[in-house]
């Protein structure tokens, strides 16, 4: 190593150490002697200083993309910037994203170049622009149609800069579309530029079991929407309060007066309905070795008892009366267990039977990787002890994995193991182990509300909150 790159290093080190003891000053101060007019003055500063902070980082994490090999960052990068920073994976994508547009960049030769949104690169490390701005002109960018020439986005990129440097961000989006109004008056965008936004996002669960569904749909997927719901969400169609639901053939006389839906409400029901039918048709193949369906467990003293929540292999949870609603037309299985343990389900095959999968879904629920929240339907089924090792696929040497944990699982990676409870250890290589937690308690809740709890060994502990 070069006497230059150790100086460099030393350097970065005292400049970096040097804003932590700047911000441990700044952090001691008392301010309660100055006035209105100070108390605002500063506050601008701090807002200012808070502009400048990822300027640093869009440097870092763009030679992170460039540089790094997935193997030394334990998996894809935005986990590994979300579990060492402890963000969350969609504030690290962000500004993965975000670095990609205002940061550093090199061409294939290596020589630098500036940055995509150049304009609001500088006026954010002057700290003139915040995240809210910077929101409203990358969206602005990347919305533009196609056909848009280079020199028209760069000027129209420079003006959104220097006006956001005088407005608030809610202000500069509605400058924005005015200039975007003025770039394509007529509107006439392309298949690619619709593809680019299409997208649909569904929400967290509420408190009430409730879920938001939000995004925007393509001209097509409009259409094909439009002709389920005129058949469908028409009053006396698909109606969840009536014995049998109309779905096929008009409704009744009796069904149409006695609907007092909403139309919002009817579109719901009317596309619950389709997507159940579709489901039903047995059309839509196979996932993971077991035929699409909802896939639902619950204990039998609940079912019994018709209280409480059943969780599906997506995650959600499911009140007990919609569960026994919809298991009048399903399949039913009967995962049994010892003691929290299942009973064994051996298989001499390397792929995981329907019956081991399915006990999966009861017993795992989601990745079994520490912290991570995806959920069975996502997950692949993961041999704890190699198949190439053992020759057998036993159900206590399964478990769930997403694909991007189950692609770190290597030699000289990360290894897992089963602990005498059941559980699922996960070993990170030496040079990513910083004391994590090694098995995942997300998917299981109950166990952070019980008296004791197994330790590392298997053993029981206690469990204090």
């Amino acid at each position: 190593m070069s006497s230059g790159a150790v100086a460099d290093r030393e350097a970065i080190t005292a400049a970096f150490d040097a804003v932590d003891a700047a911000l441990d000053t700044v952090a001691g101060l008392d301010f309660d002697a100055l006035t209105t007019p100070e108390w605002l003055a500063l506050l601008e500063r701090c807002e200012r200083v808070r502009r400048r902070i990822p300027t640093p980082e869009h440097q870092l994490i763009n030679n992170l993309t460039r540089q790094a090999s997935p193997e030394d960052l334990g998996g894809k990068l935005s986990h590994a910037i979300a579990d060492r920073t402890l963000i969350s994976r969609a504030e690290a994508s962000r500004r993965i994203n975000e670095a990609a547009d205002l940061g550093p960049r090199h061409g294939l030769t290596g020589e630098p170049l500036a940055p995509v949104l150049a304009s609001t690169a500088k006026a954010q490390r002057a700290g003139k622009l915040g995240s809210g701005h910077i929101a409203v002109i990358r969206r602005f960018c990347h919305q533009l149609p196609s056909w848009v020439d280079q020199p028209s986005r760069d000027q129209a990129e420079a003006d959104l800069a220097a006006t956001g440097t005088q407005y608030r961000p809610e202000q500069l989006a509605g400058f924005a579309d005015k200039i975007a109004d003025c770039i394509n008056p007529d509107g006439n965008y392309t298949d690619e530029d619709r593809a680019r936004r299409r997208g649909l996002i569904l929400g967290k669960q509420g408190d009430d079991g409730m879920s938001k569904l939000s995004g925007w749909l393509t001209p097509e997927a409009r259409a094909t929407l439009e002709a389920v719901w005129a058949k469908l969400a028409t009053p006396g169609m698909a109606n969840p309060t009536d014995d049998t639901a109309f779905v096929d053939g008009p409704p009744s006389h009796d069904a149409i007066e006695r609907d007092t839906r909403s139309p919002a409400q009817r579109q719901h029901d009317g596309l619950n309905a389709a997507m159940r039918a579709v489901l039903a048709s047995g059309k839509v193949g196979q996932h993971n070795g077991l035929p699409a369906s909802i896939i639902v467990t619950t204990t039998l003293a609940e079912l019994q008892a018709a209280t409480g929540n059943g969780l599906t292999g997506g995650g959600s949870l499911v009140p007990m009366s919609d569960v026994i609603r919809l298991a009048r037309h399903a399949h039913h299985y009967l995962a049994i267990f010892d003691n929290g343990k299942p009973i064994g389900l051996y298989h001499t095959k390397r792929l995981a039977s329907p019956g081991q999968r399915i006990v999966l879904y009861a017993k795992d629920r989601g990745c079994s990787s520490p912290g991570c929240d995806v959920p069975s339907y996502l997950c692949e089924v993961h041999h704890v002890d190699e198949y190439a090792n053992c020759g057998q696929s036993h159900i206590d040497n399964l478990a769930f994995a997403c694909g991007p944990h189950h692609r770190l699982l290597k030699p000289g990676g990360w290894t897992t193991r089963k602990r005498a409870n059941g559980d699922t250890e996960w070993l990170p290589p030496p040079h990513l182990d910083r004391g994590q937690p090694r098995t995942n308690g997300f998917h299981h809740p109950e166990k952070l509300l019980r008296d004791g709890h197994e330790d590392d060994n298997g053993e029981d502990g206690d469990l204090e909150i």
